[in-house]
């Protein structure tokens, strides 16, 4: 091999460190169904998520020599071409051992493909944009399994469940069933004024992105078709704010969406800095309000025997603004 041929993966699950030359990689069993840009991530340790989606961006990635998009899904065979780029190695994340005990001991059920984990609220689900490590990068770590992968994403600043696949046949398994929305999912909402119960918001949402960078998600014609099914738990009052409990079940799956659809009909949700609109914010300031009053709480889950049903408590904040009204 001279010094400029490509250098080839000993294995389609390596770690790739040296990217300085180009790489073909072959897609196995292993990752056949699996996006490009997580396919990427995982052997391209220390490269920011956003650097990535440049590299994709700017054509220095394809497949089958083929220009390809960050959400493209890769099959058996496939050949992933790399162009050279300076990669920095970050070394792992450190876990302090605190950290990695409260979180193993947020684990809601775990089996031998399958953990299913009460995420914090302000901690991300991965590493990047600002973050030196997420939960995924943390339970690596506090684990020590090398394989373990989201199977579907909630925000950082969202409490709840969130599911991580320990081997690969439960990670394809999952997302299929997310994609053909066989998984239900439902959460728990804290928003402002009193919400008419038993609604359908079904309003296209669209992403965009604001002059210093940051994304946001607007109800648009344009955007993707998205519906949100909400029931009104309680309605009350903090400190003579108007609030209500809400159990937002999402029928797709959109970035932001059910803090969108909630403050398109005029109810934003307590402790949103993206979508209340200036006297929310004010009001839930007010009233002591330090987080986004959402929490994934329940998810049903197919499984061979039926139905799997996992569940959430809420989180002692949140617990103190609804008392014992659920």
């Amino acid at each position: 091999m001279t010094q400029n041929s490509p250098k080839m993966p000993q294995s389609a699950d390596d770690v790739i460190s040296d990217f300085s030359r180009v790489n073909f990689l072959t897609v196995t069993a292993n990752q056949d169904g699996q996006r490009i840009d997580n396919f990427l991530l995982a052997r391209l340790k220390g490269l920011p998520r956003s650097h990535l989606y440049k590299l994709i961006r700017d054509d220095e990635i394809r497949i089958n020599k083929k220009r390809c998009k960050p959400h493209d899904r890769l099959s058996v065979g496939d050949v992933v071409r790399v162009a050279p780029i300076r990669l920095s190695v970050r070394d792992e994340p450190v876990v302090s051992d605190d950290f990695a005990k409260g979180l193993l001991g947020r684990v809601v059920f775990e089996n031998d493909g399958l953990i299913v984990l009460n995420k914090p609220h302000g901690l991300a689900v991965h590493g990047g944009s600002g973050e030196s490590f997420g939960v995924i990068e943390a339970m690596r770590v506090a684990t020590g399994k090398k394989y373990l992968e989201l199977i579907h994403r909630i925000d950082k600043d969202t409490s709840g469940l969130l599911l991580i696949a320990k081997k690969r046949s439960t990670l394809k398994d999952l997302q299929v069933h997310f994609r053909e929305k066989t998984i239900q999912k439902d959460y728990l909402c804290v928003v402002h004024g009193a919400v008419k119960s038993g609604q359908k918001i079904d309003k296209p949402l669209l992403k965009y992105t604001l002059k210093n960078g940051e994304r946001r998600v607007k109800v648009d014609k344009d955007g993707k078709p998205s519906q949100t099914v909400i029931d009104v738990l309680a309605s009350f009052e903090i400190d003579g704010m108007a609030v209500s409990l809400v159990k937002a079940s999402p029928l797709t799956g959109r970035t932001h969406q059910i803090r969108v659809h909630m403050a398109s009909i005029g109810h934003a949700l307590l402790g949103d800095d993206k979508y209340q609109s200036p006297t929310q914010a004010s009001l839930a300031t007010q009233k002591g309000i330090k987080r986004l009053c959402l929490h994934a709480w329940r998810i049903a889950v197919p499984s061979d025997d039926g139905v799997q049903v996992f569940e959430a408590e809420l989180p002692d904040d949140i617990r103190g603004i609804v008392g014992d009204r659920v």
